[in-house]
């Protein structure tokens, strides 16, 4: 890979946007715009009726106090914030929540949770999903996270499936459960 010398364009307008930006570590303009097709940003407190109208539909529930105890986390706690939605022509038609531990279990590593993600039904299959873990990726190198992890159950296996095609394979940790019933 070769360095360039002076910034790029996609640089100089971050410097100048207040907020970074880390769509792509690649200095390489062609490569960086090859990857952000599908425009992908940091999820904001204006994004709520929308991820909350996504989640509806796949879900078939209204789970507004799930999402709004999710954006108070996302974006009021101390912690690093990596959650990301996906635009078409201005409306959010993806989102994907995470966040980032450094350490747990008595291990002092930095591991990047995904616990929730979705996509507009009119979207799906136009790469919206790959997008926004692409982008989540891209952001936790930046930040020099080591690893990325989700829980999915067993038969979700669309979202199985999705996980594998993102580069996802089942970790070296096992999740117990315990009903307190």
């Amino acid at each position: 890979m070769t360095s360039h010398p002076h910034p790029t364009t996609k640089q100089m307008i971050d410097q100048f946007s207040g907020e970074p930006n880390y769509s792509d570590p690649n200095p390489d303009d062609a490569v960086a715009l090859s990857r952000d097709r599908i425009p992908v940003r940091s999820l904001t407190q204006e994004d709520f009726d929308a991820v909350v109208r996504i989640d509806r539909h796949d879900s078939g529930q209204d789970r507004s106090a799930y999402y709004r105890r999710k954006f108070e986390e996302a974006l009021g706690g101390s912690g690093v914030r990596v959650s990301v939605v996906a635009e078409q022509d201005g409306a959010v038609v993806g989102f994907l929540m995470a966040r980032v531990d450094f350490g747990e279990f008595g291990r002092a590593a930095a591991a990047a949770v995904i616990d929730t993600v979705g996509v507009d039904p009119a979207m799906k299959g136009r790469h919206i999903g790959k997008a926004l873990v692409s982008q989540l990726l891209a952001n936790l190198t930046t930040l020099r996270v080591e690893s990325v992890r989700s829980e999915v159950e067993w038969n979700q296996f669309g979202l199985l499936h999705f996980l594998e095609r993102c580069g996802f394979r089942p970790g070296q940790q096992l999740a117990l459960s315990r009903p307190l019933n």
